[in-house]
């Protein structure tokens, strides 16, 4: 198949029609995944603070130090997440949290340490910003900080902090936090010393189509470079109780419609990634289902526990058994992963 051009994205992503680009995308799908599985991993998201210094004012997730909801999760707390995901037949943790400034490198070994020394589960953790942060902090190299993570448990990096890739964008949305070539360097650096990681993009505040289709572009200019990205994950913002949302009132949570170009779009546009990924977190259940037609191999992970997104207002669950379900309705094959897209599980149809 011919690249296409990110003027040519950004044509079609204009102009064609929503079957049109859902066909288009499909196609792709097939001949990349012409065995019609579609894969999901069972996880859970444990944040180990909300405190942020970052404060976006995207996020509804964060807090000072000093507010009364503000925490770091002890040892105790930890353990019982991680055994209870394992329990429920989890192989993954995705372990994030805010940039604490009183959080040194030190927090983070001792605690991929303890969990690495206590369970037999991958963990998918931390993000660029946490990375950056701690090698300011600590004023080590980010390869020294990310060789000394990897060394003390770090199995693969989360794609989170990348909203839009744009920093005329990033200056309005996250001002104090790390810029687009800071959180591209992170992600090269980690997959120069064998760190995998996932990548992502939140979309529907403030940028416009030319900034998405940018953002696609340094993506897979990167994934060119290194193929150190397993999979992308578009994400719809939810503007409830953020501070963004007081600012610019005239910001609605995109549609189904909306999310489904993005989605097709990325499949088309991103031809070194294999694996696409639903988010059912911001668009529930019945529209991560029809994105399994709009490029979308995978359904994400199963969350035993999401709270960032949640923090914005929207909630939604979903079972297993549902998950599988809905990938048999569609009409696909579904089976359970691992962090490195690994089929571990076939469930008949």
């Amino acid at each position: 198949m011919v690249r296409i051009t990110k003027k040519e994205a950004l044509q079609i992503f204009k102009e064609a029609t929503l079957y049109e680009l859902g066909k288009v995308a499909d196609e792709i799908r097939r001949k990349l995944h012409p065995e019609g599985i579609v894969t999901f991993v069972i996880d859970r998201n444990i944040n180990y603070t909300n405190i942020c210094i970052n404060r976006c004012k995207f996020c509804a997730f964060w807090k000072p130090k000093e507010h009364p909801e503000a925490y770091v999760l002890t040892y105790d707390e930890l353990t019982r997440k991680i055994e209870e995901t394992i329990q429920k037949g989890g192989t993954q943790i995705l372990l994030q949290g805010g940039v604490n400034p009183e959080l040194g490198l030190n927090f983070y070994l001792d605690m991929l340490k303890f969990i690495k020394k206590n369970f037999k589960i991958h963990i998918h953790g931390f993000s660029p910003p946490e990375i950056a942060f701690l090698s300011k902090k600590e004023g080590l190299s980010t390869k020294e900080v990310l060789e000394r993570l990897k060394e003390a448990g770090l199995d693969s990096i989360a794609g989170g902090g990348a909203e839009i890739l744009s920093d005329k964008i990033r200056q309005i949305l996250s001002p104090n936090k790390i810029t687009s070539a800071e959180w591209l360097s992170v992600m090269r650096q980690a997959h120069l010393i064998g760190i995998k990681s996932s990548a992502t993009m939140m979309f529907g505040s403030i940028e416009s189509d030319e900034d998405i289709v940018e953002h696609l572009d340094v993506i897979r200019k990167l994934q060119d470079e290194t193929g150190g990205f397993t999979a992308f994950i578009p994400w719809s913002f939810q503007p409830g109780n953020t501070e963004l949302k007081r600012r610019y009132p005239e910001i609605k949570p995109s549609g189904a419609v909306r999310y489904l170009r993005v989605l097709a779009l990325s499949r088309i546009y991103l031809d070194n990634f294999k694996n696409i990924q639903v988010s059912w977190v911001t668009q529930g259940i019945k529209v991560a289902q029809v994105g399994l037609l709009f490029g979308a191999n995978d359904f994400g992970s199963t969350m035993l526990e999401e709270n960032v997104v949640k923090a914005a207002g929207v909630s939604y669950t979903v079972t297993i058994e549902e998950i599988i379900e809905a990938i048999k309705q569609a009409g696909f094959k579904p089976a359970q992963r691992d962090t490195y897209y690994r089929v571990l599980k076939y469930f008949s149809q």
